[in-house]
């Protein structure tokens, strides 16, 4: 096990990740996003539900117009699910590329860091949120650990069982979904404004992170973009009604 951080290196450069994390949010994730939602022109594009479109249209809008049938086809797709599965894909290159520092040459670990309250080195997967991960996730991420845990017994190496943690993007514990508590009843599972703190050493570097990525919705105002994939989807819905 190789060892990258020395204790108080974040410190010294504790400004310099949320600019990386900034770019990162701006490149692979705002970008990645907008081209996403340019691709919605089309009613091919969805999965259409015929017995709950026009419901959802009344719903949420009031009325079952073409308008509003495209307004309940794209903003679940733009606000939810695109944004979602962009962010959990490019959590690989938020570690590579914001996190680079902490990067370890241990097999099934993201980062390794010095814990800031504890004092001791951990060794950490990285996941998005609180529901990221499934049944089997479970045992592989044991697995890994176990992994570390024989390998530092035979090196003599000091390795407590609470030295092998999963780090959650975001969320709170309670949000936390049963895979992740499986896996705490053994390892530690920190999730969100702990996680940050731990890492960093800074209580608040997870609201930070939440305004740098808010910094850059500013400057991605798509809502000309999607006001007009709207009209193309309502002329298209139009079309097929007529």
């Amino acid at each position: 096990m190789k060892i990258f951080i020395k204790e108080g290196d974040w410190h010294d450069r504790s400004r310099t990740p949320l600019s990386s994390a900034k770019t990162f949010f701006r490149t692979r994730i705002a970008e990645n996003h907008k081209a996403n939602t340019e691709k919605l022109t089309s009613l091919s594009k969805f999965n259409i539900n015929p017995f709950t479109h026009k419901y959802l249209a009344q719903f949420a809008f009031g009325d079952s117009s073409p308008e509003s049938m495209a307004k309940a086809l794209i903003y679940p797709r733009v606000l939810g699910t695109s944004i979602s599965t962009t962010f959990g894909t490019q959590l690989q290159y938020f570690c590579n590329e914001v996190l680079s520092s902490y990067a370890s040459t241990t097999s099934g670990i993201d980062i390794e860091f010095i814990d800031a309250i504890d004092g001791r080195r951990k060794y950490c997967q990285v996941k998005a949120g609180p529901t990221t991960i499934n049944h089997d996730d479970v045992d592989t991420i044991k697995r890994h650990f176990t992994a570390i845990r024989n390998l530092a017994r035979t090196n003599h190496l000091d390795l407590n069982i609470t030295d092998c943690i999963v780090g959650v993007f975001y969320g709170t514990e309670s949000s936390l979904s049963q895979s992740y508590k499986r896996i705490d009843e053994e390892y530690p599972v920190y999730v969100g404004k702990e996680f940050w703190h731990r890492l960093t050493g800074d209580s608040d570097f997870y609201y930070d992170l939440i305004d740098a990525f808010a910094e850059v919705a500013d400057e991605m105002d798509s809502s000309a973009m999607i006001g007009q994939i709207i009209q193309r989807l309502a002329h298209e819905i139009d079309e097929n009604n007529a």
